[in-house]
This record gives C-alpha cells, structure tokens and sequence, in this order.
C-alpha cells in the first residue's frame, strides 16, 4: 500500500539553516564532515586512555598514541576503498579519483575492515592480544559513529525512504520534494548511541573487559543488527536495493558482522577470565 505523504506538514532542510560548512575563509573551507572525524579521533584516544586506568589493561597508556595513528590511516584507507569498492566500482576507470577525499566519499563498513587491518598490525608489533585490544577499541567506535552520521545530516546526504511521519525531512539534494526519513540521526542514535551505552556498563559494570572478545563481539551485533533494520527506512545508493535475498548493499554487509559478532560473544564465553593485574 503507497505512503500517503504531506508534504505542507514536513520539516523543509533550509529551515534548519543548516551549513555542510563550518568555516569559509574563501580559499579554504572547514566542514562539519571534517570536524566529525577530527573530533572522533580526539574523543577516541581520550577515552581508551580513560579505559586503561582500569586493572587488567591490555597495553600500556603510552601505546594509545600509536594506535591511534594507526586508527586513522585504517578508517581514511579502509573507508575510502570501500566505498569505491562497494558503491562506486565505476571510479575504478579514473583510478585518481581514488584519491579525491574532498569530494566525499567513505564507508563505514570499508572503514571497519581497514581497522582490523591496522588493529592487526598494532597487535603484532607491540606483542599485545588482537582480541583484548580489539575489545577496548569497539568501546571507543560508537563515538565517531554519532559524531560522523550527525555530520551526514548536517551535509543533507544519506537520507532516508519516503516517509508520512511529522518529522520527515525534505532534504533539497533529493530534488524530488519529497519528505523523507532522518535516517541519518536514527543511524546516529541507534548504532552510535545505543551501543555507546550498552558497552560503557558492560565495560564499567561487569568483568566483560576481562573476557577476551566479549565487548567486540557485543559491538558487531549492535551495530550490525541496528544497521540492518535502519536499511528499511534508509534511502539505499541506486542499484544497490535488491541484492541477494533482497537484501539492500549495507545489510548484505551487516549481515557477516553479526555473525562473526555472535561467534565472538560465545568464544568469550567458553574461554577463560584474564587475571586481574594494575594497569599500566
């Protein structure tokens, strides 16, 4: 059955005097899309700090800087070839345009596979365990995932389906007038917010950071499960709908992450509690 859709009684995006630009000094713009991850990366590396104060820290508090660091190059190198991988193959015929970060671009699930990758690394070079830095890291993430899908509203992309509700949004990018889904904060609030909350009181509350597994596993079925459900209300990339079964492109990428998050979960279940010890 067809929405029936109002759209006198929508909220109009320019209403909101909303800018993608926080700051024009004519030959140079700073953008709130910028600003997110910069303020990712700060909020992160304050709050892994913040974690290993706790006893039975993974690493030492002056490794955090090289992570960090190599944080960054997997989420910009992993976010950016994803999403030329995944929802832009045909930029592959200018390979340079690879390379044009300003003008947009990056998947998150992109970004999450160039953050194994780095996490991999990191772990091998200072002699850690993968899976115990990977649970600290996965409490650290939900920050940058508010942060950037706030930004994704603010820059009117990323929309969400035809919608009837009071608070659709007619976003001007869609030049169809139509009033539609905010899926961008839905995102904000249910794969950042939610799984911000239910890992700080798993981290802070019981012995999960102590189980090596427990809190990444957590991670991939929240924001898995939150990322396929929201697909239903947001606007997939053309041609990217009806995958297999169906499926839009960003669940067909979810999907694998909840499994492994599952297997996770159960791992940390079945294996054995790390000893307390001072952190360093």
């Amino acid at each position: 059955m067809p929405i029936l859709i109002d759209a006198t009684s929508a909220i109009r995006y320019d209403q909101l005097h909303l800018s993608p630009v926080a700051l024009d000094l004519g030959l140079f713009q700073l953008r709130w899309y910028a600003i997110s991850y910069i303020a990712m990366i700060a909020l992160g590396w304050w709050y892994l700090r913040t974690m290993l104060r706790r006893s039975g820290a993974p690493m030492a508090a002056g490794q955090v800087d090289d992570l960090v660091f190599s944080l960054t190059l997997g989420i910009i190198i992993g976010g950016r070839l994803g999403y030329c991988m995944f929802y832009r193959p045909e930029i592959w015929r200018a390979p340079l345009d690879v390379l044009k970060l300003w003008q947009g671009g990056m998947s998150l699930h992109g970004g999450f596979l160039g953050v194994i990758v780095s996490l991999i690394l990191f772990a091998r070079r200072h002699r850690l365990r993968l899976l115990r830095v990977c649970d600290y890291v996965a409490c650290a993430t939900p920050f940058g995932l508010v942060l950037v899908r706030i930004a994704n509203f603010v820059n009117g992309e990323l929309w969400g389906r035809p919608s009837s509700l009071p608070w659709a949004v007619i976003f001007p990018s869609t030049q169809d007038g139509i009033p539609r889904h905010p899926s961008q904060l839905y995102e904000a609030a249910l794969e950042g917010g939610l799984s911000m909350i239910v890992l700080a009181y798993l981290f802070w509350r019981t012995d999960a950071r102590l189980r090596p597994g427990h809190l990444l596993g957590a991670g991939l079925i929240l924001y898995g499960t939150a990322r396929v459900l929201l697909e239903f209300v947001r606007q997939p990339d053309a041609g990217l709908d009806h995958l297999w079964w169906g499926l839009t492109m960003g669940q067909t990428l979810s999907v694998p992450m909840i499994g492994a998050g599952v297997w996770f979960f159960a791992l940390s279940l079945r294996g054995s509690r790390v000893a307390t010890v001072p952190a360093a």
